[in-house]
């Protein structure tokens, strides 16, 4: 059962990733993004897409985190079980563009992708994982995008002291300064360019690449390669739209 005080259009308004080959999606609408349960990595993942302009619906069995997550502006919150047909049909899943089942329990997540891709024509749906084994099952059942949760944490210890080390030094040199990172898909634009044909905005350098278990110092003839992690050091008020618009 969906609260009503959550779906209150003109108070709260009424994402995979889409990649350079989704010709099918409409560029001149907004891409609607469906999340399913989870708390902390559906607030920082709906804000972050929200601020890209994507259109933000999200399903949670937690009523107090419905209630948290309706505070954030232009974001559409329904509260039920998102493996059920009704609760999908209430957040409106038939109109959305891309899916993601963010539940601590992977068959939840298995379901709520399966539903709304076949039941739904989702074009996409995601899933996050806590069992790595289960990866290629999710695949072979027709998820588009598995994310292991413990394959990223094996990744954030790998990497986190150079970060660390980056992210300590920065705010010490100017505030106004940001780091971001990014990793480059199959589908990215600048994929297998060299550096220098990378029209980079003026506001935004590339520190260095991150490359399986390598540190790339970039130079203008190097060329950036799929799964390659760019660290890049910006001024604050680069907006995150437009290093997604360049990167994707």
């Amino acid at each position: 059962m969906s609260c009503n005080s959550f779906c209150k259009r003109n108070s709260w308004l009424i994402r995979v990733d889409v990649g350079k080959g989704d010709n099918n999606l409409n560029k001149n609408k907004k891409c609607k993004i469906l999340m399913v349960g989870g708390y902390n990595k559906t607030k920082i993942m709906a804000t972050s897409l929200l601020e890209q302009k994507y259109q933000v619906t999200v399903i949670s069995a937690d009523y107090s985190d419905c209630l948290k997550l309706a505070q954030i502006k232009d974001i559409t919150v329904i509260h039920g079980d998102g493996t059920k047909p009704y609760i999908l049909d209430e957040a409106n899943a038939d109109t959305c563009d891309i899916a993601i089942a963010l539940t601590n329990k992977d068959a939840d997540n298995l379901v709520i992708c399966q539903l709304c891709k076949k039941r739904y024509g989702v074009k996409k749906t995601a899933a996050l994982i806590n069992d790595p084994y289960k990866i290629d099952f999710f695949h072979q059942m027709g998820v588009d995008s598995v994310t292991c949760a413990l394959d990223i944490m094996t990744s954030i210890i790998q990497q986190q002291v150079f970060k660390e080390d980056i992210m300590n030094i920065i705010p010490m040199i100017h505030e106004n300064i940001k780091i971001i990172d990014m990793q480059i898909t199959k589908s990215s634009k600048i994929a297998s360019k060299q550096l220098r044909d990378v029209a980079l905005p003026k506001e935004m350098i590339v520190g260095c690449i991150l490359r399986g278990g390598d540190i790339v110092i970039p130079r203008g003839d190097t060329h950036i390669l799929v799964g390659d992690i760019l660290i890049m050091i910006a001024g604050q008020e680069l907006e995150l739209n437009t290093i997604h618009t360049l990167i994707e």
